[in-house]
């Protein structure tokens, strides 16, 4: 009966110490909140919290600040890009990862020839080396004989001068829509009213 005790003394004596040490902490401590300071959405209390420095992260949590990615629209080269090749099924389309890949596509001339391109934007930038143009050509004897080949032609320059020539377009298109124009006035028409 005395070895049950002796156990149960320092194991007694441990939790004690780890109640009192608990109780210090100031993150266990209650504190009065009102409802009126945390926002309800889940993801807003989330933000608020890591802001104030009350969360944590596991294994470095997030990626800090892995780059800021305008709304696609907003690009000229890519919006350019897209227009000129509507006229293909597209198979991926990422616009965070900057590549744009084409199904394949034949236009019924030759009904054994058919295309696919793959798009890489290399920079933001209107300019000839932004973008990096692929064009794979497959050619059929029926369905299960099809062979494969990467295409180095001035089809890819065509293709590259057409969305270029497009993105110069709705940059200018936006800078002018950005910008506003003033009307010179002179000192003579200053007291004159606009209105006939």
């Amino acid at each position: 009966m005395n070895r049950t005790k002796r156990n149960l003394n320092p194991i007694l004596i441990i939790s004690f110490l780890f109640l009192i040490l608990l109780n210090s902490c100031q993150a266990l401590k209650y504190k009065k909140v009102d409802a009126k300071e945390f926002p309800p959405e889940p993801d807003k209390r989330i933000k608020k919290n890591i802001e104030e420095g009350r969360g944590f992260k596991f294994f470095g949590g997030t990626k800090k600040n892995a780059g800021e990615f305008d709304f696609a629209s907003s690009n000229p080269l890519w919006r350019a890009s897209l227009d000129t090749i509507d006229f293909m099924p597209l198979l991926s389309v990422d616009y965070g990862g900057g590549v744009i890949i084409t199904d394949w596509y034949d236009n019924n001339q030759k009904d054994n020839e058919s295309i696919k391109l793959v798009i890489k934007f290399l920079s933001n930038d209107v300019r000839a080396d932004a973008l990096d143009i692929k064009i794979f050509k497959k050619k059929c004897k029926n369905i299960s004989d099809c062979k494969t080949s990467s295409s180095e032609s001035t089809l890819n320059n065509e293709i590259k001068l057409a969305i270029l020539k497009k993105a110069a377009l709705y940059q200018k298109q936006r800078i002018k829509k950005n910008t506003k124009e003033y009307k010179v006035i002179t000192p003579g028409e200053a007291g004159r009213s606009t209105t006939n």
